[in-house]
């Protein structure tokens, strides 16, 4: 490659290779240059004004995730026809979206190194994920969570159910949360776990507790907490079902013969 490129030219040689990345996603596979969106990164960034040219591609490594989220990925989610195909098309989303960005932002790696830090930019990954949190997330996660609370409700009828599928959908709700550099559970509690909880004793409720005892009932949820939820809704989710299902006079009683059963 010269050692000069125009910033135009550049990106037309980019954004082929990310289109290359985007076909593979979408599932016909090709075979991206990474070096060379890399190697073309630098040398447009190396052209002085330099923070002009860092600027403007900066601004478009943003809009390549809004551009392909908007066109393929929110619309192939929503045209699903049913919830069990809409959850898997999301899992799928997400776990694609995390391969584009990790490789993105690696090739788009001198911007992370100088550009950003001098402007006190977001960085590259959480431009990315930032972009699949606004853009689909926000647009699905309700749907998606009475879309899984349908499912558990199912299986606590006795009904068999992809417990791995919703497995996968909840780390959907927590991994937006922790792609944030932290283990931050707040998407996940507050767009999915309150309801969750909510639906329960509604569910217990209705149910009552003569079709299936006490300890059954608080087994049966601990089991889901070791299959799919996460360990942080144990205690919370415990802690309901004992408000609805055990008289208050009969919780010592439970908690000994649970003790007996461990």
């Amino acid at each position: 490659m010269e050692t000069k490129i125009d910033l135009e030219e550049g990106w037309g040689i980019i954004q082929k290779e990310i289109t290359k990345l985007i076909n593979t996603l979408e599932g016909n596979p090709d075979s991206p240059l990474y070096g060379l969106i890399y190697s073309t990164v630098y040398t447009i960034c190396q052209e002085k004004p330099t923070d002009d040219k860092c600027k403007v591609l900066y601004s478009r490594y943003e809009n390549v995730y809004k551009n392909y989220l908007e066109s393929k990925v929110l619309p192939a989610i929503q045209e699903k026809n049913d919830d069990v195909s809409m959850l898997q098309e999301l899992v799928k989303r997400w776990a694609n979206h995390k391969v584009m960005v990790t490789k993105l932002a690696r090739y788009f790696n001198y911007l992370d190194r100088y550009h950003i830090p001098r402007n006190k930019l977001p960085s590259l990954k959480d431009v990315g994920f930032d972009c699949f949190r606004k853009i689909v997330y926000e647009k699905m996660n309700v749907k998606a969570r009475d879309a899984v609370i349908v499912l558990i409700n199912r299986e606590r009828e006795g009904n068999e159910i992809d417990k791995g599928l919703v497995k996968d959908v909840l780390e959907v709700f927590v991994g937006i949360g922790n792609e944030k550099g932290k283990d931050k559970l707040d998407y996940y509690v507050n767009d999915f776990e309150t309801a969750f909880l909510s639906d329960l004793v509604d569910y217990y409720t209705r149910k009552g507790s003569k079709e299936i005892t006490a300890l059954e009932c608080l087994q049966m949820e601990k089991d889901r907490v070791s299959y799919y939820l996460h360990p942080n809704t144990e205690e919370k989710l415990l802690k309901e079902v004992q408000g609805e299902v055990v008289p208050e006079n009969a919780q010592q009683d439970l908690e000994k013969e649970m003790e007996c059963k461990a």
